[in-house]
């Protein structure tokens, strides 16, 4: 089973979250219509940005879109003057108020996204996939994934016919639910047709509990902890009824 299904669909409420978090009731296919649209937009308007996923947080008045990407400066711009056009843009899409969040990717060569249209754009470009893919598993290796496996199918090197060939390295435990594995699919479009990527990465195992929702745009449940701890470590004053005594009232009434 572990083998077909979805390895992140898979995982979603053990140690995956959802990319959109809110609730919609009613309205729930109108909502969710309305994401669909959101992220299109987004990925066609910012296909050049190395945009790994978009999260979608919402309240009654508000809509938290954060995106995360690996290059964060091609989406903010000189003085945040592209962040500000994408809100009026999204404004229109969804007659709401928006708020966006960029996420920076540190470590782009372990996000099965960009590595799978990485892959992809170098064979549009005609560079020989199998040295695409090998260039991806080594720097994926270098940086401390746990393993990786990439399958190509399609009419390699403009075969008649279409093929699968699949390049594997370490290890990728599918059956393992505490397994942190992510998964892409990658499309390159050619001459002789559409070839498609399919890449996976393990991350390493995940042992305990782990917080599903990601709240980019919201207070993490650790922060609220330390937000506590400092109130409750800050200096109170408590009058617990009655007159307040000072020192010298004190001294006076012990003797």
């Amino acid at each position: 089973m572990g083998q077909k299904v979805n390895p992140i669909s898979n995982r979603l409420g053990i140690i995956r979250g959802w990319d959109s978090n809110w609730y919609g009731g009613k309205s729930y296919g109108k909502t969710l219509l309305e994401d669909s649209k959101i992220r299109k937009y987004l990925t066609v308007r910012l296909a050049s940005a190395a945009v790994s996923r978009i999260v979608i947080e919402r309240t009654l008045k508000l809509i938290t879109v954060t995106i995360c990407t690996a290059r964060p400066g091609f989406i903010i711009g000189k003085n945040g003057q592209k962040v500000d056009e994408l809100k009026e843009e999204l404004k229109k899409i969804t007659e709401k108020d928006i708020q966006i969040n960029i996420h920076e990717i540190k470590k782009p060569e372990l996000d099965a996204v960009i590595v799978a249209n990485n892959i992809a754009r170098q064979i549009e470009g005609k560079i020989a996939y199998r040295r695409a893919i090998k260039t991806a598993i080594a720097s994926t290796m270098r940086l401390g994934a746990e393993g990786i496996k990439v399958q190509i199918s399609g009419r390699l090197n403009g075969a008649e016919m279409s093929r699968s060939e699949m390049y594997k390295e370490g290890r990728t435990p599918l059956h393992t639910f505490r397994a942190d594995i992510d998964y892409a699919l990658g499309e390159a479009l050619t001459k002789v047709g559409l070839i498609g990527i399919k890449v996976w990465i393990c991350k390493g195992e995940v042992y305990g509990k782990r917080d599903l929702s990601p709240a980019f745009g919201l207070p993490t449940k650790e922060d609220n902890k330390h937000q506590m701890r400092d109130a409750k470590s800050s200096p109170r004053r408590r009058n617990n009824g009655g007159r307040r005594r000072s020192k010298g009232n004190q001294n006076q009434e012990e003797r």
